[in-house]
């Protein structure tokens, strides 16, 4: 027999950790990861997968955004994800931009 996990027990789960990344007993990147776990167990009855971490060019990462290039310039500054400077070469995490998609699915799906 599955059970699924309600939405209202994602957000009590998260209360009662949340107390415990601020005596870092929890790192707050654990919490997020946790949280960000269960709301997709939550809404999608799976885990996210799991994603190698690595950085992506502007090129790399507008195309995982399904816009191109010259858009992705022109929006930079109003996505979340913020650049990371390698030498003289602009990248971005591949899971932060992850994260963003995934938010926004959940964010639209609600309305």
């Amino acid at each position: 027999m599955s059970t699924n996990i309600r939405p209202q027990t994602v957000i009590l789960i998260g209360k009662l950790l949340h107390p415990l990344t601020e005596s870092n007993l929890i790192p707050f990147p654990e919490y997020r990861e946790i949280i960000t776990q269960l709301k997709s167990l939550a809404t999608k009855g799976q885990p996210l997968p799991e994603i190698a971490p690595k950085l992506v060019d502007m090129k790399e990462a507008a195309d995982m955004l399904g816009i191109s290039l010259a858009s992705f310039k022109n929006l930079e500054a109003e996505f979340p994800f913020k650049r990371k400077l390698v030498g003289h070469s602009v990248r971005f995490r591949n899971t932060d931009i992850i994260r963003y998609i995934v938010a926004n699915d959940e964010a639209t799906q609600v309305e």
